[in-house]
């Protein structure tokens, strides 16, 4: 890759890339002189208003580009390797990693542990830091890349090696201190398990991680998910609606003392914790403008404000039908009371409209898996066969991979349509997505 440069797939229509004759199958080699790394490098070098880009043509023949741009205008063009460089695999062994608790016989993509600082500010996924190195501290910093999704577990050093299975990962906290000083943006994330890094190991760490504020802008505690595959692995036990109950009293406690120093909530418990406890939602303004979406944290409660506020804009015309429309929505078990109350409040507003919901049990990965993002296919088609699907039958965005049309158990959308003989459409996590899709509209 670095003696050939990075292969390009894609150049956007009505970019500079496409201006300039760069087609698909040259190979970007250099910009400014500066042989590119990976994504972190040309994010950085292409953002200047003057640039010389040195590409090689399909044919082999080179040419230097110069160009002038607004500056952080981009090129227009994607590369074969998103990354342009290999993707760094995860080294730890942690003792609530949900990669060792899937069945054999999936796709190899599925077991990949990625802890690569990269995709942490490309796509949020969050790292343990064990896997980077001084340089990549640097360069981040340098770059002023943010945010960064840091997996803490916890403060304490010791407890970290053991949850993690690194002797490394006490020390590559201090890596959050040269992050903090060099002024970039963190978010991050506890998983909790049950009598390892709750109870007083939770409360040192929220105290320990609020010394990095403003820098690290939130810190999401999540509850460990335990599939049913967990033979031979550490012996975690599930929290109990009495254990979500106090996890949240110590959550709201540090809330409101952060709330009362800063003006942020900083710290917050997943939408899990909630459904467990039995307890309502917070409301929208306790979510600080919901930094940890893609963690559970106030996705229903977001959801449920956009559904409302999405209904009280909607025009009186589109809830005069006629003639009538019956649908239906799956999802998996957490959010299913959520959807039926949206459905019912949309039913109530339009006449001559049905909204089947129906909650999917995990067989697939076990009944304490209760996410719609982790429901397979074959769960779907199995628990949906016989009922009333009506025209479409819904499902949340969440339950395929980024960019497919296929489930996790390899399934695609289509098989599961010809097997329920049911168009299957995709709902995007929006409330006003959810209610176009309802009604028909485009």
């Amino acid at each position: 890759m670095k003696q050939k440069g990075h292969l390009i797939k894609t150049v956007l229509s009505g970019g500079i890339a496409q201006e300039l004759g760069i087609e698909p199958g040259d190979a970007l080699l250099a910009i400014n002189d500066q042989e590119i790394t990976d994504i972190f490098d040309y994010q950085y070098y292409v953002q200047d208003e003057y640039i010389e880009v040195l590409v090689k043509k399909s044919s082999g023949e080179e040419w230097l580009l110069e160009i002038e741009k607004e500056y952080d205008e981009d090129l227009g063009i994607e590369f074969e390797n998103g990354l342009m460089d290999d993707y760094r695999s995860c080294h730890n062994q942690c003792i609530f990693c949900f990669i060792d608790q899937m069945p054999k016989g999936m796709r190899d993509t599925l077991y990949f542990k990625d802890d690569d600082s990269r995709l942490s500010f490309l796509q949020g996924n969050y790292v343990t830091l064990t896997n980077m190195s001084d340089y990549d501290i640097d360069r981040i910093i340098k770059y002023h890349l943010s945010p960064i999704n840091i997996s803490f577990q916890t403060t304490n050093p010791q407890l970290r090696c053991q949850m993690l299975h690194n002797r490394f990962a006490g020390e590559a906290l201090k890596k959050v201190d040269r992050l903090y000083e060099g002024g970039v943006a963190m978010n991050g994330q506890i998983v909790l398990c049950r009598g390892i890094n709750d109870g007083a190991e939770l409360d040192r760490s929220i105290r320990d991680l609020t010394k990095y504020m403003p820098q690290l802008e939130s810190v999401s505690v999540v509850p460990v998910g335990l599939s049913k595959y967990r033979e031979g692995l550490y012996p975690l036990q599930p929290f109990t609606k009495g254990d979500a109950v106090s996890v949240l009293t110590q959550i709201h406690s540090w809330q409101e003392r952060i709330y009362a120093q800063t003006g942020r909530y900083f710290v917050h418990a997943s939408d899990e914790w909630y459904i467990l406890a039995g307890q309502e939602l917070p409301g929208q303004e306790r979510y600080d403008g919901y930094p940890q979406l893609e963690n559970g944290v106030g996705m229903l409660r977001l959801l449920e404000e956009e559904f409302l506020e999405a209904l009280a804009a909607m025009p009186e015309g589109c809830f005069r039908r006629s003639g009538q429309r019956r649908v239906s929505a799956a999802t998996g078990f957490l959010a299913y009371p959520y959807i039926r109350k949206m459905a019912d409040r949309l039913m109530a507003a339009v006449p001559g409209l049905t909204i089947e919901v129906y909650p999917i049990r995990n067989d697939f990965f076990g009944e304490m898996i209760t996410v719609s993002g982790l429901l397979t296919g074959g769960d779907i088609k199995a628990q949906l066969l016989g009922k009333k699907l009506g025209e479409t039958l819904f499902l949340p965005q969440n339950v395929l991979r980024s960019g497919e049309d296929v489930f996790l158990d390899d399934m695609t959308v289509a098989e599961l349509g010809n097997a329920l003989q049911v168009p299957v459409n995709i709902v995007k996590s929006s409330g006003h997505d959810f209610i176009k899709k309802m009604l028909g509209m485009k």
